[in-house]
């Protein structure tokens, strides 16, 4: 089989080095045909000079250059769409992800698997990130059906003609094998190692934890409603109606019985910051089904690449 590894370098010009050196000593040894893809997102530090010198002196190095900073997601989009091998396994480029565990992911996909994914049992991660990332998992494999520990892991094999089709945006990447299990593809799941970082520091925050439960709730959206909305929103506005007449019935009995109506304050502004809050949330959903339209329909990138380095073939 033919084998492309991404790597995702976001200021690495410190790890780059070593990883290289690392995954051609495993690579060689595998008797396969493969590329190293390097895709270096933006970064401030030297890593595209380090990236250059890597290309320069070693043929299995390409380089994929952003002319800025778009996030993982793009980054994998971009050595995905230049990957040649038809089985990819992308990975961080600040060492944590360890290159011995390729033959055991590349088994895998031997074995008849669509797609292995990594699990990061033994993070070396702060405590407080890895509690929150836990339950994060946890939320994600109850909410798809995709029952694997550790989505965050960019460390996973994938057969190309599963993931050469799908579109990702904003932090999708993550969500790969749930795209993918609905087109049909088997998953596995492997332990792999996470080794602390040693160079630079983390380029990700605790913040995204909220970007992932909005994130899947649109997935579930798109997933179940997707091409049929109207189904979803005449739903929730028959919710509305129903209570709207109610409320209504309600007002009409007291004035007829009592003489009066009634209107609690509270009820009013709990009444408003709820509709108000909905409707926000039904504005984000079409917003992000309108942008989808607006790149598809253009087949514009999510990403702008400045410069390409090495023997790339399209």
């Amino acid at each position: 089989m033919d084998l492309s590894i991404i790597v995702l370098a976001y200021n690495e010009a410190e790890n780059l080095p070593i990883l290289c050196q690392k995954l051609n000593e495993i690579l060689s040894k595998l008797n396969e045909k493969y590329e190293i893809i390097l895709v270096d997102d933006g970064s401030t530090d030297g890593t595209e000079q380090i990236m250059k010198e890597l290309v320069k002196n070693d043929a299995n190095v390409k380089g994929i250059i952003f002319r800025r900073n778009y996030g993982q997601t793009a980054a994998l989009s971009a050595g995905i769409d230049y990957a040649k091998g038809n089985v990819i396994i992308p990975m961080d480029g600040d060492l944590q992800n360890d290159p011995s565990d390729i033959p055991h992911f590349l088994s895998g996909i031997k074995e008849g698997y669509d797609v292995v994914s990594g699990w990061r049992k033994n993070r070396q991660d702060g405590w407080l990130r890895v509690f929150l990332s836990n339950i994060a998992n946890k939320w994600i494999a109850y909410r798809t059906g995709v029952n694997i520990h550790d989505f965050g892991c960019t460390m996973k094999a994938y057969r190309k003609s599963y993931i050469k089709n799908i579109k990702l945006y904003g932090d999708h990447h993550r969500f790969i094998p749930i795209y993918t299990l609905r087109e049909g593809a088997k998953i596995s799941e492997l332990i792999v190692s996470h080794n602390p970082r040693i160079y630079g520091k983390t380029n990700y925050g605790l913040s995204r934890i909220f970007k992932v439960i909005l994130d899947i709730e649109l997935i579930d959206y798109l997933n179940k409603y997707g091409q049929k909305p109207i189904q979803f929103f005449g739903l929730v506005s028959g919710f509305f109606i129903v209570f709207a007449l109610a409320f209504l019935f309600f007002q009409f009995i007291r004035w007829y019985v009592w003489g009066g109506v009634l209107i609690s304050p509270l009820l009013l502004i709990g009444t408003i910051f709820f509709s108000t809050g909905f409707q926000m949330f039904c504005t984000g959903l079409l917003a992000d089904i309108i942008m989808r339209t607006y790149y598809e329909s253009q087949e514009k990138k999510i990403y702008s690449v400045r410069d390409l380095i090495g023997s790339f073939e399209q």
